[in-house]
């Protein structure tokens, strides 16, 4: 049994109740010395003093547990590119704060981003590009709701719950989703559903119409259903939800709040205990799934990545949805995976492979330059006008999870889950990447100098001193 040490979370504990060392000492049957010894990380928590503490303070003996710091890691070392290239922080003081003071690292975030993002409107200012008031900032409203829900590792439970009860008050059941949906619209809002739109949906507030495209499937259809249905049904909730990060009114906190509403959505036709069960049955098989509950590929996937709820957990999925030009549109987490949020990802993950085969589920077992093994599956969805010449949109859909899940996946039958040397290495993005000799590197890497030879040539791109040529 590994040694628990979560010195700062005690302290910090400790802090928030407002008590002394030989205060909280005395609740712990311990002495004042030894409780000083587990704060700074000197002695670990033994079981007795962790039963006292979750006795006296009512908290979960989770809140002790060593967390995954690896997602964090990752995003100070991106947006302290700068000072690791100049070698001012390294990765062990970055590791450290992580693990150590996780807080600190996030409120460190947090201002970085608002540093560039004040360095790139002023630069827009002199540039003319920009007023005081209208320049852009660094993120667009767009990235925010991205970040909104992967602060908050893709599950809202409040949110979840609320729809799974109302799934269970109208009766939704496979196969009969648009017309359980349909007469709820009707009953409760005296809203009309019509197929006669040309965009894919439009909602009609003073005819109390709902109309959709005849060219969406019925699991699409369905899906717009419950979204207007959560927004005539649940609008406060949505409101608080986007109120909790973003000003109301506010381009962005109008889009959290439809992206609240289509979180309802999936969580209405999806609901959390059915979809959960039929998803340990079937193994993780994406296909069954959209089959049983007749939605499509990337619904089913999303949801997937949001079965997160405590005491009934599923695997914790990343989900990600990029263009044949490798832009992120969707990216979802519920595990340590990194997304780059410099621009780029790496071009040998096989989300880029799927689309040299559509619709066909490509599987790869790939590891991060810090030995993360994780489990991809990849597969490609088109959109389409349905008109003759009319340019549609096509995606890579990628699911993955850490390799200690995999096996509880149906793609990880036939692999050697165990063999790290046959995992294919990727990175974040060539930007922040560690891997000095990947051929398929696009840029220098951070703080390492080049090993620039005008007498000799390498298959690496980008050659440094002391990396041994592949």
């Amino acid at each position: 049994m590994s040694k628990t040490y979560a010195g700062a979370r005690l302290r910090r504990l400790r802090e928030e109740r407002r008590m002394s060392q030989t205060e909280l000492a005395r609740v712990l049957a311990i002495s004042p010395s030894y409780l000083n010894q587990m704060e700074h990380d000197s002695r670990p928590l033994t079981v007795p003093v962790l039963l006292r503490l979750t006795e006296a303070f009512g908290v979960d003996p989770g809140f002790f547990s060593q967390r995954d710091t690896s997602r964090l890691v990752a995003d100070l070392r991106e947006t302290l590119a700068d000072d690791v290239a100049e070698r001012r922080i390294s990765a062990s003081d970055l590791q450290e704060l992580a693990h150590r003071l996780p807080a600190v690292g996030e409120v460190l975030l947090r201002l970085s981003r608002r540093n560039q993002e004040l360095g790139e409107q002023l630069a827009q200012a002199a540039d003319g590009r920009g007023t005081g008031t209208g320049a852009t900032t660094a993120r667009t409203p767009h990235e925010e709701i991205r970040e909104f829900f992967y602060r908050r590792q893709n599950y809202l439970h409040e949110a979840d719950t609320a729809a799974e009860e109302l799934a269970r008050r109208i009766g939704i059941r496979p196969g009969e989703v648009r017309q359980t949906l349909a007469a709820r619209l009707a009953d409760r809002h005296g809203v009309r559903v019509t197929a006669d739109g040309d965009r894919p949906h439009h909602y009609d507030p003073q005819g109390r119409t709902l109309h959709l495209s005849l060219r969406l499937r019925p699991g699409q259809q369905a899906f717009r259903m419950a979204t207007q249905l959560a927004l005539l049904e649940y609008g406060d909730q949505l409101s608080q939800h986007a109120g909790e990060d973003f000003d109301e009114g506010s381009p962005t906190w109008k889009l959290a709040r439809i992206g609240v509403a289509n979180y309802f959505a999936a969580a209405l036709t999806l609901p959390y205990r059915d979809f959960h069960t039929a998803a340990e049955e079937m193994r993780y098989d994406i296909e069954r799934l959209t089959d049983r509950f007749g939605l499509g590929h990337e619904t089913v996937c999303h949801r997937l990545s949001t079965l997160q709820r405590p005491r009934l957990r599923g695997v914790p999925f990343s989900f990600v949805r990029v263009d044949r030009a490798g832009n992120m549109s969707k990216r979802q987490s519920a595990t340590g995976f990194h997304f780059s949020r410099a621009g780029g990802t790496c071009p040998l993950w096989n989300i880029y492979e799927a689309f040299a085969a559509p619709g066909r589920i490509h599987v790869q077992i790939a590891a991060m330059p810090d030995g993360q093994r994780h489990l991809w599956t990849a597969r490609t969805v088109t959109r389409s006008r349905g008109g003759w010449g009319e340019p549609g949109k096509t995606f890579a859909i990628g699911l993955g999870c850490e390799i200690r899940h995999a096996s509880r996946l149906v793609y990880s039958d036939g692999l050697d889950l165990d063999n790290a040397s046959a995992a294919t290495p990727i990175g974040m993005g060539c930007r922040v990447c560690e891997r000095l000799n990947c051929p398929q590197r696009a840029v220098p890497p951070l703080g390492q100098p080049l090993a620039i030879d005008e007498n000799s040539s390498t298959f690496v791109p980008y050659p440094v001193f002391g990396a041994t040529s592949p």
